[in-house]
């Protein structure tokens, strides 16, 4: 498979296309990005690398760090974290409250902001310092001391993250957070806000692609029974009320976020990375997900 012909082909077909969609504008931090960015790494189990455009240019990865967050998790409590978030497909978007009343503060899947922020409050008790510890985590799993937070995309998530707000306090008031809501969501904006490449995404997340992946320490993340488990619900959970369709037209677990990323995985095959700031209505990278269905199709390789 010639991997570097194929990419470089959709690339520039994408790239001499209309961009559409519009940037996460309701972070201010987010609307200052250049929304001509376009980068794309493929990462194989075997060490091949491949980049394109924009692929070594740091972005806040905002929700893809949900994936990070959720795996470390299931490392440290394993299957005590299905007590307090589910892994149901929630079909609504990813900030919405409509399903915790009923739900009892328990969210659908750790994806969503609620389900996400109940896993930082798992971290947050477990860790001695959340954020550098965290963010120690991260740079064993990306065999890098060069991943970092962004104070200032941090900040800007917190000067306007009333709904998050609003979802941290509801689901204390389930009893289902069990830190200070402001603690809770320190961490949570923290993490949103790691900065990183299209190359060091697909590094970091070759733990759910490669069966023998081991962090910089030479530990296993995840053994592959959880690892079979997370990738399950990010094919499911993945893409918020896009999800369906990012399966339907791509085929591969996968995960976004609002910074204009999408990291998707083929299991024991390859992680591939794609950048592109502008995001189309359900709030996904319109570039990304155009590139990924054009992979998959070409390559025939996906897992349906």
């Amino acid at each position: 498979m010639d991997y570097k012909a194929i990419i470089e082909s959709i690339y520039n077909t994408i790239a001499s296309e209309e961009n559409k969609g519009t940037i996460a504008t309701y972070i201010p931090e987010l609307a200052k990005v250049d929304a001509a960015n376009f980068g794309v790494c493929l990462l194989t189990r075997n060490n091949e690398e491949y980049g394109v455009g924009n692929w070594q240019t740091k972005f806040s990865i905002q929700s893809i760090s949900k994936v990070l967050s959720l795996s470390l998790a299931y490392q440290i409590f394993g299957d005590k974290i299905w007590d307090r978030v589910d892994v149901e497909p929630s079909g609504t978007a990813f900030n919405s409250l409509v399903q915790l009343e009923s739900d009892m503060g328990i969210p659908r899947n750790p994806f969503m902001n609620s389900g996400a922020m109940v896993i930082c409050d798992m971290l947050v008790s477990y860790y001695e310092n959340p954020k550098e510890d965290f963010l120690k985590a991260i740079r064993e799993l990306c065999h890098s001391s060069e991943i970092n937070y962004s104070e200032t995309v941090a900040i800007s998530e917190a000067s306007v993250g009333y709904r998050n707000k609003a979802l941290c306090n509801f689901i204390k008031s389930f009893g289902n957070i069990e830190n200070e809501p402001e603690e809770v969501l320190d961490f949570y904006f923290h993490m949103c806000s790691i900065e990183m490449s299209c190359q060091e995404l697909s590094r970091v997340f070759m733990f759910l692609a490669n069966p023998n992946f081991t962090t910089s320490k030479g530990k296993k993340v995840l053994n592959l029974s959880k690892t079979k488990r997370v990738n399950a619900i990010m094919q499911t959970c993945g893409f918020y009320d896009e999800s369906g369709e990012f399966s339907f037209r791509v085929g591969l677990p996968g995960k976004s976020g609002v910074g204009g990323g999408i990291v998707a995985i083929h299991p024991e095959k390859y992680c591939i990375t794609v950048w592109s700031p502008k995001l189309n209505e359900k709030g996904n990278s319109y570039r990304g997900m155009k590139f990924l269905e054009a992979f998959t199709t070409e390559t025939e390789q996906s897992i349906f």
